[in-house]
């Protein structure tokens, strides 16, 4: 659908008060209205895409309304200050969902396949983007494709500066959410607040600065013989980045056996050998999913955990029981300070209690 044919008209609408007809492009079939605002509504036959593709400029408004959009959403680094979100407060009454995997081959007949960022189901490179009160998911099933041995199936990638969710739901196997910058030079600050994010194997991955609080990781069952099952968080921070992946105030469950997970690895890209992954976990609750013994591993033996900026602080639970001290780096209080969502935001404040 193309940008200029659908806000055809636009000025004609001035005179209109409340929410406009639907205007809809010439040989496209979903309809979307708009108002005098800078807000688009969408309902369920509609697209979210051609909304969001309509968005010309900055700080407009997408409403969704209750319904499974099935599509892939990619918001460009233009729609500056967009904000998403459902019609109403319950992020299960929205889903936007799609089914490809990092191996998924392209329907261009290329023989290329997505790739891991390209087999999200919703992206977004524009700054000052919120996301709010929706679910986010990639049902794609490794059963379901044997044949595939890229896995990767995400349903966020998310890059640009001032990236905000609150209350939205991240809903897939491996690789759930990538928090990612557009350039290694660049570190990007994203905020993720009352989330519930699932997943099996590193779930929650990238280089971005990002700060998670008072959100809901749960690691899911997964029908192997081996362990760890996975891992919830492989951060990839940039050496240069002083911060990285932060959880404060959240909890950790899972669907699977006690100690069957791991808190997290280090990923350390072949194409970014100079990375230093940063994690730290704080004033969370940890259940007995994620093994107290040794709560971290490695992604590959020549970058091993011990090596990285790994840390936790004041945990409780289960999974958080220090058995083996050098297993489990603690902040000190002093330390701890350095470790927090001001901190990592800087002159960004998302929330007002920072």
């Amino acid at each position: 659908m193309r940008r200029r044919t659908l806000l055809t008209g636009l000025a004609g609408l001035a005179g209109l008060t409340g929410i406009a007809g639907g205007l809809v492009a010439a040989g496209a079939g979903p309809a979307v209205a708009l108002d005098r605002r800078q807000v688009l509504h969408v309902r369920p036959g509609e697209s979210v895409q051609a909304a969001v593709d309509a968005v010309e400029g900055s700080g407009w408004t997408i409403v969704v309304h209750p319904g499974t959009y099935r599509e892939v959403v990619n918001v460009p680094v233009g729609a500056r200050e967009l904000t998403l979100r459902g019609a109403t407060r319950d992020p299960r009454d929205v889903v936007i969902v799609y089914d490809n995997a990092n191996g998924t081959q392209k329907p261009d007949g290329s023989g290329t396949t997505y790739g891991t960022a390209g087999s999200a189901t919703f992206t977004s490179a524009a700054p000052g983007l919120t996301v709010r009160d929706l679910t986010l998911a990639n049902d794609w099933l490794r059963a379901d494709h044997p044949e595939i041995t890229g896995t990767q199936a995400v349903a966020a990638y998310v890059t640009g500066d001032r990236t905000r969710f609150s209350r939205v739901r991240l809903l897939a196997h491996q690789d759930t959410l990538f928090v990612d910058t557009s350039a290694l030079e660049v570190f990007d600050r994203q905020y993720f607040s009352r989330c519930y994010i699932e997943g099996d194997v590193d779930f929650v991955f990238g280089r971005a600065t990002a700060v998670f609080a008072d959100c809901h990781f749960h690691t899911l069952q997964r029908d192997v013989a081996f362990t760890p099952k996975g891992m919830v968080f492989a951060p990839s921070t940039a050496r240069a980045n002083p911060h990285g992946i932060l959880a404060v105030r959240s909890r950790i469950t899972s669907g699977a056996e006690d100690a069957a997970y791991k808190l997290a690895r280090p990923w350390v890209p072949s194409y970014e050998t100079t990375a230093w992954p940063s994690l730290v976990v704080r004033d969370t609750r940890i259940g007995p999913g994620i093994d107290p013994v040794a709560p971290y591993t490695n992604m590959r033996d020549a970058y091993p955990w011990q090596s990285m900026r790994f840390a936790e602080f004041r945990n409780t639970g289960p999974g958080s029981v220090i058995t083996v001290p050098e297993n489990r780096p603690q902040l000190t209080p002093a330390e701890a300070d350095l470790h927090t969502p001001a901190a990592y935001l800087g002159d960004w404040r998302p929330v007002r209690s920072f």
